[in-house]
């Protein structure tokens, strides 16, 4: 039975190592992020391990894609020192909350393992369409007042931004599909993230730019509204 776990203790151990050591993560935030892993692992095995992980691959990859060109409109201090505890609650808290209630309520353990899926596709399509859409989008809009407004402010987005976005919520939902099976579930997946996705944007232009919320509440909270569309989903 404890054989079970070796794997995904040398996971976590080698995630936590790597994290630290390339300015990934904060030693805090490398622990927090094991620590989710875990109860993430609880709720969906390896293959919850394989979207958090491929929402981190991602998310890391296009943080640190053409940095350069983003300092003058993204802040850069997480490429400095790494993301921290709070982000990385923002971004895979929902997923660890899906992991508690797989275990509290085992007789829905495939709803719970679609939010967690959906909740990671949005926190990918959101990091993405930020950082990849910052560098290759053409004209930026006001997601509320759809007129142009400038690259990389809260609730600024792009055609090809939004694209993006929904290309790493197939991305996830592909591992999904790897990990349960290939069936209309991954659509849903699509656009739970891509809806999540939205909701940020949303949420950016207009309470996080009033100063009421900050952006980990926001990351939090479109992960949790792609949660809470697939739970829609489920029921019609």
């Amino acid at each position: 039975m404890l054989l079970r776990y070796v794997p995904l203790i040398l996971i976590l151990i080698a995630g936590i190592g790597y994290s630290i050591s390339a300015r990934k993560l904060t030693v805090s935030a490398a622990i927090t992020g094991a620590i989710v892993a875990f109860l993430v692992f609880a709720g969906a095995s390896y293959s919850g391990i394989a979207l958090m992980t491929a929402f981190f691959i991602l998310g890391s990859t296009a943080t640190s894609w053409q940095h350069h060109q983003k300092q003058n409109f993204v802040t850069v201090q997480e490429h400095k020192s790494g993301r921290s505890a709070g982000q990385v609650l923002a971004n895979a808290g929902v997923g660890a909350i899906t992991g508690i209630l797989t275990l509290l309520f085992p007789l829905y353990t495939q709803l719970w393992v679609l939010m967690l899926a959906a909740s990671f596709a949005s926190a990918t399509a959101d990091t993405l369409s930020s950082e990849l859409g910052t560098v290759y989008g053409r004209r930026f809009f006001n997601i509320i007042t759809w007129k142009p407004d400038q690259r990389g402010l809260d609730g600024v987005i792009s055609l090809e931004g939004t694209l993006i976005g929904v290309s790493g919520c197939m991305v996830i939902a592909v591992i999904y599909a790897i990990g349960y099976g290939w069936n209309s579930w991954i659509i849903a997946i699509i656009i739970a993230g891509t809806v999540g996705n939205l909701a940020d944007s949303i949420l950016g232009a207009t309470l996080e730019r009033r100063g009421y919320i900050d952006n980990n509440t926001v990351n939090f909270l479109n992960t949790l509204i792609a949660a809470l569309v697939m739970l829609l989903i489920y029921f019609i």
